[in-house]
């Protein structure tokens, strides 16, 4: 995909565009994306909210969700777990979503969250529905 279908997919979730996530790469097997440090993200201490990692896991999660949908299909989170290492206190947040079951009624994603210099910060799985234009 083009930058340009970067940003369509992240458009597509408007939150997502006024929190900051950024997409790096996209196929069917793997998303990346950032969300850079700011200090209205922040809680005490200047430590990146737990909501915006969290947001970000499963905005890159949903997109990784989205790309494995049978044509004219529609997801929804249904489910997301979040388990938190390390405080985000600088930098860039990135995350790595792949998907760990695609099926014909929801498919888990597995999104690893990575400080600036690798080290693991969180990890998400979450479920996403399949829905049809019926649903």
């Amino acid at each position: 995909m083009t930058a340009v279908d970067h940003e369509q997919l992240v458009a597509r979730m408007p939150f997502a565009v006024a929190l900051g996530v950024r997409i790096n790469s996209v196929n069917a097997e793997e998303v990346r994306g950032h969300l850079d440090w700011a200090a209205e993200r922040c809680t005490s201490g200047g430590v990146l909210h737990g909501g915006a990692v969290m947001a970000l896991a499963d905005s890159i999660g949903a997109i990784c969700a989205f790309l494995n949908l049978p044509e004219g299909a529609h997801t929804a989170t249904i489910e997301s777990k979040t388990n938190f290492f390390r405080a985000v206190r600088e930098g860039t947040l990135h995350a790595v979503s792949r998907p760990l079951h695609v099926g014909r009624t929801n498919i888990a994603v597995q999104t690893e969250l990575l400080d600036a210099a690798g080290r693991r910060v969180g990890h998400t799985t979450q479920t996403q529905a399949v829905l049809s234009t019926n649903s």
